[in-house]
């Protein structure tokens, strides 16, 4: 069994109030996120107008270790997530630590990108010249950050709203479009690309469009505040990545078919483009004020997340017993809450951290193969005791290969910066980890 840090009797515990609605609307406003905006013009270059089948393929890659995730969340509903059923399955702290600070790194980076492109998007819109970018980045943080603190319920709450608002502005994009369907051929690819025919090239393509269904990841960490979650977890996790699905099929149809998958993959704002051609009247700032949403609902998903990893993480004995305080009255956790946030202030002044964002890519991909290699080991385990939701073991298998596939697929198109900032940032991870064994700030 995995040892547990020692707990404090009369320490609070965090408040259950997710159901499956919620979790599942938490989900989809994670994997929807801002990139679809912006993604589905790369994608159309790599794909022309067969780009809604790279989002097909995606969503089987992206199925397989969803569904390793909700059937380890039926199992194990913890905070932690990643780093709770490594650390049960390969019984090594150091992995189980690596693993879950890789991903609250992936977070910080994606908070701090968000803080950047919210300041950048509202000093636009209001006309804010006056005051310097990285100070609104700041103003959003800390009004995130006390949205965070007040509780799970509000930040949930917040999250549903921004999550409406995101799924409302693709909805216009197909509804406004939909008359444009079936005008165009929906399987022709780039000319330069046709010597490697549709298959491979739609394959090469899902390779960019499976980054849109990150975000399945963020709903198992908030565990330990759902509602029955062996049952919720499952649940919310299919159901937000079958709607995601949905969406994006039904928006990448929308798009190449009003607009030719040339000028969609040279647009700077894709979707908007398209909105200009179906709808010429509609306000300048529509899509702007909805990309205020979206981009706000995936810093704060990203924040309760990493939140709660480092909660879970000092529960483990893996982080130093403070950092996982629940505060008495919010039932939430202060200290991890409040530490993100100074090293977010941090952040949002450093000038540029595209390879540093693009290196946790890497490691996200690191750690979805663990989770599948995890499942494999504790499914083959004597006394494991199965969940409420359970997938046969050639599951997790293909989710590995996938992930591997992915991986070095993403490392041979970029260049030499983003995996050595993910080789930097796993030997700085382990070396925080030793430091902590050799001061005895860790239990384990």
């Amino acid at each position: 069994m995995v040892a547990e840090a020692p707990t404090d009797a009369k320490q609070p515990s965090l408040r259950r109030s997710i159901g499956t609605t919620q979790l599942a609307l938490y989900a989809l406003g994670s994997m929807i996120g801002s990139g679809i905006y912006g993604l589905i013009g790369k994608a159309a270059g790599e794909a022309g107008s067969a780009v809604w089948l790279s989002f097909l393929v995606a969503l089987v890659a992206a199925l397989l270790t969803s569904l390793s995730y909700a059937s380890l969340g039926s199992r194990y509903p913890r905070a932690g997530g990643a780093a709770y059923v490594t650390d049960r399955a390969f019984r090594r702290p150091s992995l189980s630590f690596t693993i879950g600070l890789a991903l609250v790194a992936s977070g910080l980076t994606s908070i701090a990108t968000q803080s950047k492109i919210f300041a950048a998007i509202l000093a636009d819109m209001a006309g804010i010249e006056a005051l310097p970018p990285a100070a609104i980045a700041a103003g959003f943080l800390l009004i995130l950050s006390g949205i965070v603190f007040r509780g799970i319920r509000e930040s949930m709450w917040v999250n549903v709203v921004c999550t409406l608002m995101e799924v409302s502005g693709l909805l216009l994009v197909i509804a406004s479009g939909m008359s444009y369907w079936g005008t165009v051929s929906y399987f022709e690819t780039p000319p330069d690309r046709a010597d490697f025919g549709l298959p491979l090239i739609v394959l090469q393509a899902s390779v960019l469009t499976f980054f849109a269904f990150i975000g399945f990841e963020d709903a198992v960490n908030v565990a330990e505040e759902c509602r029955d979650p062996a049952r919720t977890i499952p649940r919310g996790l299919v159901i937000a990545t079958l709607a995601a699905a949905v969406l994006y099929v039904a928006v990448s149809v929308t798009a190449v078919s009003v607009l030719p998958w040339q000028e969609l993959a040279a647009a700077p704002s894709p979707l908007t483009a398209v909105m200009q051609r179906t709808l010429p009247d509609m306000p300048a700032g529509l899509m702007s004020f909805i990309a205020l949403f979206s981009v706000a609902n995936t810093a704060l998903v990203n924040y309760v997340t990493a939140s709660r990893l480092i909660y879970g993480m000092s529960g483990q004995g893996l982080l130093p017993g403070f950092m996982g305080r629940v505060h008495q009255t919010r039932r939430t956790p202060h200290i991890a809450i409040w530490l993100l946030f100074a090293l977010l202030l941090l952040l949002i002044m450093v000038g540029d951290i595209a390879d540093l964002a693009a290196a946790t890519v890497l490691l996200l991909l690191v750690v979805f193969i663990s989770v599948n290699a995890s499942l494999i080991v504790l499914k083959r385990r004597q006394g494991e005791a199965p969940g409420q939701f359970e997938i046969p073991l050639i599951l997790p298998i293909a989710g590995i290969v996938v992930c591997a596939g992915l991986l070095v697929t993403r490392m041979a198109s970029t260049d030499w910066r983003a995996p050595a900032v993910a080789g930097a940032l796993l030997a700085a991870i382990l070396g925080f980890y030793l430091v902590l064994r050799m001061m005895k700030l860790t239990v384990r």
